[in-house]
């Protein structure tokens, strides 16, 4: 198995609306897909392009938050976010 250094990027954000069910809808959301067998190092496809699953997504805010797009997907043309409906195992 390949080891890649993980980097931690700290953030700040004012104000936030974080309820302590936040972090658990995240964290469930991530559990569940690892159950699925989408575990990091897995090789899935997006449609039609292959990509391996490179971590979770934690984020609670923005557009592509972890309850709703659990996955990090790195692929040809980047790392992208995705929900468990948008991936299939190659």
């Amino acid at each position: 198995m390949n080891n890649r250094r993980f980097v931690l990027i700290q953030g700040k954000r004012e104000n936030s609306k974080l309820t302590p069910n936040s972090t658990h809808s995240i964290g469930h959301t991530v559990a569940n897909a690892i159950q699925a067998g989408f575990r990091i190092g897995k090789i899935v496809r997006i449609g039609q392009v292959d990509g391996r699953i490179v971590g979770y997504n934690i984020g609670h805010f923005g557009l592509f938050r972890g309850k709703d797009y659990p996955l990090l997907v790195r692929t040809r043309y980047g790392t992208a976010k995705c929900s468990l409906a948008e991936v299939a195992a190659a």
